[in-house]
């Protein structure tokens, strides 16, 4: 590896080490140091699990991996579909392009899988309710795809491990309560417990042993809820009772509980507790007391210790991870690291601030070139945080991974340098198009490809929390942008970021604030509304928060000529439409260069007229002229308009975009999201589908050129760059909303996209550097 490779690879860690730690990042700080500064895990493939059932995934059915395992050359994963009560097969002889197998049916919904020999062994819940629990382990072989035989276990199974030596299979049977029933308290029977398999002889001669866990935790010690089961090379088995707050030894050869004892909990400092929607959130500054860790994955890191993923589910979640002895002291704690890592990179899904945050699920423990590794998976922010644990009791962080949305199963194949993760969530069946996949990432001599933004800190030494960057526009001169966020938030900043740095250093955020009225002055003069559905002085004036900040939904962003800022915000709602009544108009905003509201713009009444909930989606200055681009056709119109407001005469003209054909598998729409200039009066659009994933088709970048255009006119359009190549380089899903377009000084185009806040998507920002385009 070159010696300029290795620095950027270490540059890399060591800014990301910062993140996680929290320590400031404008300064020096005492770093530990980590194994291997030149190997990073890079993803490599994404396996969507669709795809077993259609290339395109044209089949809407729902589907899901949640559990993941290896067979034993590594050569081919089967994962566990709850879903559709099917496990799936996928080779991946090439990891860069792993090809499905097909499904197996399982007779109940399959919860855990691992592979013994030439055989997957699949925990599957046959319960007919909450009361009456049942369960068996099915044995399939892995070469054929068929079932070999069953093993009945009395209850309803979650995880399922094997023992190195493949003596012993354990199986956590959880008898899970129903959340439904008395808000799902406990105590609720049937307890649960843990079977020991003793796989002696062929599968059909196999035995099963049971070890009762009643009675051991001081929360609920009558309704035992064990969840997951790791077995270390001593052949003990470490249990989490999740609910129960509590940690079980077993012996396996024995059946033996040989310790148990409380997780325990933490005092978190520097955390949101508070959910979206409310102004101005992520705010890292409240405190969590007495916070149970409720475990839910664990994994031996060595014979003496092993790590929780403290996920938390009916009183607890401490929102990290823990390294415990094996005689219950805690030897590390990850306290707040790991929620400010998210905020960091921009992947904290507010809408769980109020309950376990990022949501720690599972961790896996594997060695790597002679570094062991742990990896900690989060649920609700949808990353692989890796720790190098070669430093007992301090496991420094090296980098962090994106993974599909909601990752569950995550498995080491250090034989083949391979790190799998399975996410579990498929919402194809809602407005998002983001579906259940495997994500396979390599070990390998390169710089770490992600994040490729991460924010510095704020003044409290806490970072900057942002998300669902909708615009873009460059400085004149340098490598600095600025981005504008959406609606999420409903408190709206400007953030300034530098593309120079590796991952680019979002190292400034402006708040935009309204303390001259200008919004209550427009209110005070608008029109009184014509009907209850139409936009009147009242939502106008819910534009402004009671801190002073603004709930603007803004989508595009320009630097004026003379100093500051324009923005496009988005209007709300639809005319004539109950609903969905216009909430919001499509408005222009000029801001100093602090964020101060100077002057605001209004479209023709006859337009505003004709709104429809696609509107402003990007804005640009060029020659004393605003130019905005629409999403999607207005009523009546049969194209998206392209406004151009003349600054000295304030009036509009309207000129319109001929948008591509549909062309996804799944259908939806074309629409514009961004308009850049480019210079002599020529302006660059991001045209899109709001299709990801699989059902991607339409990503591409279109200049127009407003010399000489009349009013009225259908505008022409010149292909510069069909950007899904580009999106598909992160060997992810291929995000939906590409939104941000923006050109450095020295020609270097940047694109990037909106993460929706992180709500029902699974948080990937990505700043691409396309180079030079050919823009004349």
């Amino acid at each position: 590896m070159k010696k300029s490779a290795i620095a950027l690879a270490v540059g890399v860690a060591l800014s990301g080490l910062l993140a996680a730690c929290g320590g400031s990042d404008d300064g020096p700080v005492d770093i530990p140091s980590v194994s291997n500064p030149g190997k990073f895990f890079n993803r490599t493939a994404t396996f969507a699990v669709c795809a077993q059932v259609g290339s395109s995934c044209e089949d809407s059915t729902p589907t899901a991996a949640e559990i993941v395992a290896a067979s034993e050359d590594g050569m081919a994963l089967v994962y566990t579909n709850s879903l559709k009560g099917e496990v799936g097969f996928v080779d991946i002889t090439d990891p860069t392009a792993p090809k499905g197998l097909g499904m197996l049916a399982m007779g109940g919904e399959p919860t855990s899988v691992t592979v013994l020999g030439g055989h997957a062994l699949v925990a599957v819940n046959t319960s007919a309710n909450f009361v009456n629990a049942s369960g068996k382990l099915v044995v399939v072989d892995m070469a054929k795809r068929s079932i070999v035989t069953e093993i009945q276990l009395g209850g309803q199974p979650d995880s399922v491990a094997r023992s190195k030596d493949g003596q012993y299979v354990a199986v956590v049977i959880e008898n899970e309560r129903d959340e439904s029933l008395n808000k799902g308290a406990l105590p609720q029977a049937p307890s649960g417990y843990l079977t020991i398999v003793d796989t002696v002889g062929a599968p059909a001669s196999w035995k099963t042993r049971k070890v009762e866990l009643q009675g051991l935790a001081a929360l609920y010690p009558e309704d035992a809820e064990p969840e997951y089961v790791s077995i270390n090379d001593d052949n003990v088995a470490v249990v989490t009772l999740q609910e129960n707050n509590h940690i079980a030894l077993v012996d396996l050869p024995t059946g033996k509980v040989t310790r148990h004892f409380s997780a325990g909990a933490v005092t978190l400092t520097q955390v949101d507790l508070t959910d979206a929607p409310r102004p101005n959130s992520v705010n890292l500054t409240e405190t969590q007391a007495n916070r149970l860790r409720e475990p839910d994955g664990v994994a031996w890191v060595s014979k003496t210790q092993f790590a929780t993923a403290n996920e938390g589910d009916l009183n607890g979640g401490s929102r990290g991870f823990t390294i415990f002895n094996a005689d219950g002291a805690v030897a590390y704690d990850a306290g707040n690291t790991l929620e400010h890592l998210v905020a960091r990179i921009g992947h904290t899904n507010d809408k769980r601030s109020d309950a376990k945050g990022n949501e720690p699920e599972n961790v896996a423990f594997g060695r790597f070139d002679g570094t062991d590794y742990l990896f900690v998976a989060s649920e609700r922010s949808s990353v692989l945080a890796v720790y190098d644990m070669g430093q007992k009791n301090q496991p420094v962080f090296k980098q962090v991974l994106p993974a599909a949305l909601a990752p569950e199963g995550v498995l080491a194949i250090p034989s083949r340098n391979l790190l799998i993760a399975a996410s579990e969530n498929d919402d194809r069946a809602t407005s998002s198009t983001l579906r259940s996949a495997l994500n396979i990432y390599q070990y390998q001599s390169a710089p770490a490809a992600y994040p490729s933004i991460q924010s510095a800190n704020r003044a409290d030494g806490t970072p900057i929390p942002w998300s669902a960057l909708s615009g873009l526009v460059a400085a004149p001169t340098g490598s600095v942008v600025y981005a504008i966020d959406d609606s999420f938030f409903r408190g709206n900043r400007i953030f300034e970021i530098d593309t120079s740095a590796k991952p680019a250093k979002l190292q400034r955020e402006i708040r935009i604030t309204d303390p001259s009225g200008k919004i209550a002055a427009l209110a005070a003069v608008l029109p009184a509304a014509k009907d209850a559905n139409a936009f009147d002085a009242t939502d106008l004036a819910a534009l402004v928060n009671a801190d002073g900040s603004v709930n603007l939904d803004p989508e595009g962003i320009a630097l004026a000529s003379g100093g500051g800022f324009w923005i496009a915000s988005e209007g709300s709602g639809t005319v004539g439409e109950a609903a969905r009544p216009v909430l919001s108009a499509n408005l222009v905003f000029k801001l100093s260069a602090t964020g101060v509201i100077e002057d605001i713009i209004q479209l023709p009444a006859e337009v505003n007229a004709k709104q429809q909930r696609f509107g402003f989606e990007g804005i640009a200055e060029s020659g004393g002229k605003l130019v905005v681009a629409f999403q999607r056709a207005w009523a009546g119109d049969a194209h998206p308009r392209i406004g151009v407001y003349d600054l000295a005469a304030k009036t509009w003209q309207f000129m319109f975009y001929p948008l591509d054909a549909v062309a996804s598998p799944n259908k939806g729409w074309v629409g514009l999201s961004e308009i850049t200039a480019v210079g002599n009066n020529r302006f660059v659009v991001i045209e899109r589908d709001n299709q990801g994933g699989p059902d991607a088709r339409v990503k591409k970048l279109y200049r127009i050129d407003l010399n000489g255009v009349a009013d009225g006119t259908t505008l022409s359009k010149t292909l510069v760059r069909d950007v899904l190549p580009d999106l598909r380089k992160t060997h992810g899903l291929v995000v939906e909303k590409i939104e941000g377009f923006a050109v450095l000084a020295n020609g270097d185009a940047l694109l990037v996209n909106d993460n929706d806040g992180v709500d029902e998507n699974n948080g990937e920002t990505w700043l691409h550097h396309l180079g030079p385009l050919n823009l004349n």
